[in-house]
């Protein structure tokens, strides 16, 4: 059984890999798989039949930042959404549950309306996104509980008020240039990816990602139930705040990059309990390989199906309602009972 749980992964991983070097050929301009591999590999070693300036161009300044941030954003959202799921015991719970993700879209539509520029925008989505969280922990030391209803209820009051806040802001915007800007980064993309764009997102979301997956058996006791966890680990509360607080820096450095990215961190959880069981020792690391691998072929859809860029939150909601009614037709009699 453990065998065969390692060799899912492995084929997983492998698989996310192979699909992010072929996404590399994947546009306008077309490559091989050849070309893409010499491009890739030309500091380290010198071909006979070396790739053209503008094939290096292409892939080490274009498409390899977006591929990785694709990869990235996938992994954190589904490697959140498999998390909030276990600690609130909710198959139905998404990364944007805990109000995170609409804080964060509130501060980066506030920084697109004033203008404060790439990095005003990374720094206002972050800060947002975190301060959502310190609401959330606010609120429910108002109620004088910190259990799981009282948590998803302070998420669900914050999701509305941020929400409410960014249609105030697309309100306020011009309708001539700033909305435009606002409406499609909401909607996500990695199109605007850069190496610097790119180290922003993926310092947080490293760390607090090696983290969570160091606490995956912590994660599976949070998931027994408050009773039980209280009985298995004294502190299971504090436990608790720890992983929403790097669930929020994961969403948060997410949203600060490729915008608001919803249904991956819903679905891809489902997947990956069918493929390699609901422990969360094996379910984190199935999850981030199958949200990577899928975010990667999204995003190939968004650049090709149309001449334009087709936002990547549109074609998430529409790949992510498919899925889920076919999974929840797949396991109907479990979810009938």
């Amino acid at each position: 059984m453990v065998r065969s749980t390692l060799l899912s992964q492995s084929a997983l991983i492998v698989g996310a890999f192979v699909i992010a070097i072929f996404s590399l050929g994947v546009g306008t301009y077309s490559m091989s798989v050849s070309s893409i591999v010499e491009a890739l590999t030309q500091p380290l070693f010198h071909f006979s039949h070396a790739p053209s300036a503008i094939e290096h161009q292409i892939i080490w300044n274009v498409r390899l930042p977006r591929v990785l941030m694709a990869l990235g954003a996938g992994a954190g959202l589904s490697l959140c959404g498999a998390t909030l799921q276990g600690v609130f015991r909710n198959p139905l719970v998404s990364p944007h549950i805990i109000g995170v993700s609409s804080g964060a879209a509130f501060g980066g539509t506030l920084a697109i309306l004033l203008g404060l520029g790439q990095m005003g925008l990374l720094c206002s989505t972050f800060s947002f996104g975190l301060l959502a969280l310190a609401l959330v922990f606010l609120i429910a030391k108002l109620f004088g509980q910190q259990n799981r209803l009282v948590l998803i209820l302070a998420g669900v009051i914050l999701s509305g008020l941020f929400s409410a806040l960014v249609s105030l802001v697309q309100f306020l915007a011009d309708t001539e240039e700033v909305l435009p800007n606002i409406v499609f980064w909401l909607l996500g993309s990695v199109a605007t990816a850069n190496w610097q764009s790119l180290v922003t997102m993926f310092v947080p979301l490293s760390i607090a990602s090696m983290m969570l997956l160091g606490m995956r058996w912590r994660i599976n006791v949070l998931s027994m139930g408050e009773e039980d966890a209280n009985t298995l680990d004294p502190r299971s509360n504090r436990t608790r705040w720890i992983v929403l607080i790097l669930c929020a820096v994961i969403i948060a450095s997410q949203v600060a990059v490729s915008g608001n990215i919803g249904w991956v961190g819903l679905v891809v959880p489902h997947i990956g309990r069918m493929l390699v069981g609901p422990d969360h020792r094996r379910l984190l690391p199935a999850s981030m390989a199958i949200g990577a691998a899928l975010m990667v072929v999204v995003d190939d859809l968004a650049r090709t199906l149309t001449d334009g860029e087709v936002p990547l939150g549109i074609l998430t909601a529409l790949i992510g309602t498919v899925l889920i009614m076919f999974l929840i037709y797949f396991n109907r009699r479990e979810v009938l009972r």
